[in-house]
Parts: C-alpha cells; structure tokens; sequence
C-alpha cells in the first residue's frame, strides 16, 4: 500500500483501502453458524485464557493490553506541508498516528447500537421503524467522538468477522479493492430479522489546518419481516488542528434515509461548527411522508437523539423566539484567530441537548470505559473487538485483521515490531501486485462480488454467500 493512504488512514481514522459492500440473499440462513463465543469473532485474552461465561454469552475484555503510546514527539507538519488543496493517498505516517485497528473493524462499529434495528423490526408502524433507523443511522457515527486515530489500512483481500449472539448478529467485510480503496460489508441478524450492507471508500483532502473524509457508498439496512428497505450515505467527517493544537472532529452535511417500500424519508441536518461553536455536534431534521413532515428529530451525535410531533416543535419555538430573545455573540479571542497562526480552538460545546417538552427519546450514546482515554478513546464495544482467545486461530480466515501482526503488535505497546511489521506486510503487498502484473492476473474477491444495488441502482459489491460454511482452502496467504 502506498504513503498516501496510510497518512490519509493516519489522520482521520479512514483507510484508504476501503471497500465498497453490499450484501446477497444468499446464506441468509443461521443455521450452520459456527458457535463461536460472541467473543469469539471479537478477540484475545492476554494470557491466552478464555474468560469466563454468564448464561452462555461470553465475557468481553474491559481494557487493551498496553495503554496508548504518546504522539507528542511526532511533528505532522512535516509530513502535511506538500499536501494542502490535493488528496491524500501518497503520504506515510508514523504508526504513532495510529489506533490498533483495521479499518473494516473500524466498520464493524456501526453494530454497536444495533439493539436499534431489532427494534425497528418489532414496530408496527412504518413512522416508529423510521424512528429507530434515523437513531441508528446517527448512532452509527457516534464512536467517532474524540477518536482522532487512523485505522490501519486493510490489505488486499484481508477480511474481519464478528459473531455476537448476545446482540443478535454476525458480520463479515472484506477489503475488495485497492486502488481505489473499497471496503465492502454484510451483517444479518441472527433471528432473522435484518440485512445490513454498505459500500465505504471515502474521499479526504487536506485544507491546511483540517482534513476532510467526503462520505461515498451506499448503506442499505432491510428490514425482512416488513420487505422494507432503508438507503443512506454518513456525512462528512473533518478533523481539525493536525498541525498543531488539539484535535478535535466535526460531522456535517445532510443524510437523507430513504424507505423504498413507502416513499417516506429522514432528512438529517448534521450541523457544521459554525464561528462560536454554537451548532457543534447537533443533529435536527424531521421525517416525511409523500404529503407533509411527520415528527422532528433533533439531538447530537455525541450524546442522543429524541423526536417529537411537529405541531409540539413549532409551539415550543414560537414561544421560545418571543420570551427569549437571542443574544448577540461577541467575537472572543478564539473566534479572531480562527483563519490566524496557530490552530482552530476547540469550540466548548454545551454537554447536553435542551430536550423539549413530551420529546421521545430514540438513542443514547452508551458511557465510555473510565479509562478509555489511555485506549485511544474507544467505546467498550471497540475495546472487544481484536480480541483473539485461544483455539480461534483455528476457525477464523487466515486473513481476518485479528490476525495481523503489525496491530498486534501495536496493541501489546511493542511499536518498534508493529513498524517493522507494517513495512513488511506493505512490502509483501506490492511484490504480489508485481508477481499479477507480470502474470496479467486480475485479484479475485473471494466473498463478494462487483454488481448494482438492488434499491438505487448504483455500484455496488454484494455479499456472495458462504463465508460462515468456513471453507478458507483458497483464502490470499496476506500476512
């Protein structure tokens, strides 16, 4: 893989060898799953023992094995200087930037909240399964809060599963393509009741002081017991100060969720910083049918979302524009130097959202570990998910990220290894691209495929079935 991707991984968490995913009906079927522990498609116990169980569901770990290595030696400008205004897929960045990673478990956070999609399932009305698609769309987003690592970048053909059976899901994504950088993804619901698949590969650009990842694929969440289908894309992410001063990221830009059996939509408004820090991390926008606005949603990213009835809404705000006035801003320090010398100051945003009267509450982002600031600010579900327990080996791909020893590495706090590793499996990967060249061989995914989304009709990769039949004989030798 080339410098630039990796930087473009190092600075905003996005790999540049993402793929592109979309999912097939083929193997829809849980029977035949091997029981792996739901730890299982997680991860590794230090001392190689497995914890132990409640009720048959496994014990995931709590803390990674070394704490985060300090990136204060490092100096990004010297890397970033030649690469204002241009795309960032040439540059190689120290692995300090790093989080111990891959990008398709990056990915795999988006199941974090997916007790939102069995609830979704269970409601009647399409207006209560619009609600909890919206919330996980938003929910999808939010492990993305203070994680300014990079991913590593997948290889070529590298592959990440994850069973959970005590939240009902398993899930499979493979790197599919290399240049550009596609990440194609599947998951579908151990009781039948969902289809979740989506086509990553992000477009970044350095703007001096920030760098911007332009969202490009389709999600598709299908939600079987009702024959509906949901398409949306993320918004953007940027991530500012990767110069000098602290980091801090910002979503933005508009995601529209679309139900292709009933033509209803969820348009959400992901606010943009704005010069006082005032829209930082909000979320509103509102849920429609072919004729008229439904509910309203509104909320952060960082924290919840709830939704209300519209009437309710303009009540709430009429009488909130005519007893308080608002006032007017005062341009502080900050917001003078905010195109000057130094960094783009964090904005303090307010820490909760101001709920409104008979507001329903449709998600709430789930507390951190107490420690997860010396664990590259991961959530606990993302602590779990390079865990490799014993006798795994045996029944994951030989591709799957867990498997990687430069993260490894990495995640036992030995950095000189994981760079010696990095450099190595790199260079493995071009002497392979060299050694198809010569031959004129095409790379053949092995579990999904290119075609068009089945709802949008644009480009996609769809699942192809058979992973979980665990046949790996004709699996890349990767690592």
């Amino acid at each position: 893989m080339n410098g630039d991707e990796e930087f473009f991984d190092a600075v905003t968490g996005f790999d540049s060898d993402n793929s592109s995913g979309d999912f097939s009906e083929t193997n829809q079927r849980v029977t035949g799953v091997i029981h792996v522990d739901t730890g299982q498609s997680n991860g590794i116990g230090r001392a190689g023992e497995k914890p132990p169980q409640e009720n048959g569901i496994q014990k995931h770990r709590t803390c990674l094995p070394a704490p985060m290595f300090t990136r204060t030696d490092f100096s990004v400008w010297s890397i970033l200087k030649r690469c204002i205004g241009l795309e960032l897929s040439k540059i190689t960045m120290p692995i300090a930037f790093n989080e111990p990673l891959s990008f398709l478990q990056r990915i795999t956070e988006y199941m974090e909240h997916v007790y939102l999609v069995h609830k979704a399932s269970r409601q009647p009305q399409p207006l209560d399964r619009m609600q909890c698609v919206a919330a996980f769309a938003v929910s999808a987003v939010a492990s993305q809060w203070e994680r300014t690592g990079k991913p590593f970048n997948p290889l070529l053909g590298e592959t990440y599963e994850l069973i959970r059976e005590d939240l009902g899901f398993r899930f499979i994504s493979e790197q599919v393509s290399h240049h550009p950088p596609i990440s194609a993804f599947y998951s579908e619901g151990l009781h039948h009741d969902f289809l979740f698949h989506g086509s990553i590969y992000p477009k970044l650009k350095f703007w001096g002081k920030s760098v911007e990842a332009e969202p490009r694929g389709t999600i598709t969440l299908e939600l079987l017991r009702h024959n509906e289908a949901y398409t949306w894309t993320n918004p953007t992410c940027c991530v500012h100060n990767v110069i000098i001063g602290k980091l801090w990221i910002e979503q933005y830009g508009t995601v529209e969720i679309l139900n292709h059996r009933t033509g209803d939509k969820c348009v959400l408004h992901f606010k943009p910083c704005g010069l006082f820090g005032k829209e930082l991390h909000k979320v509103e926008g509102h849920i429609q049918d072919k004729k008229k606005k439904l509910f309203i949603v509104y909320g952060k990213w960082t924290e919840g979302l709830w939704g209300i009835d519209p009437v309710a809404y303009e009540s709430f705000r009429k009488q909130e524009r005519r007893g308080d006035p608002p006032r007017k801003a005062k341009l502080d320090d900050a917001a003078e130097k905010a195109d000057s010398d130094v960094s783009d100051a964090a904005p303090e945003a307010q820490e909760t959202v101001q709920v409104i009267p008979g507001s329903k509450l449709l998600w709430r982002i789930n507390s951190r570990p107490p420690n997860s600031a010396q664990m590259y600010n991961f959530t606990s579900f993302t602590v779990s998910l390079n865990e490799l327990q014993t006798g795994m080996e045996k029944i994951l791909a030989p591709t799957d990220c867990r498997l990687r020893p430069d993260i490894r590495g990495m995640e036992d706090g030995n950095m000189d290894l994981a760079s010696q590793e990095k450099e190595r499996l790199e260079e493995k990967q071009r002497e392979a691209r060299r050694e198809r060249a010569k031959e004129e061989a095409e790379w053949q995914t092995r579990w999904f495929r290119q075609g068009r989304n089945p709802y949008t009709g644009t480009p996609d990769w769809l699942y192809a079935g058979g992973y979980f039949d665990r046949d790996f004989s004709g699996c890349p030798d990767i690592y």
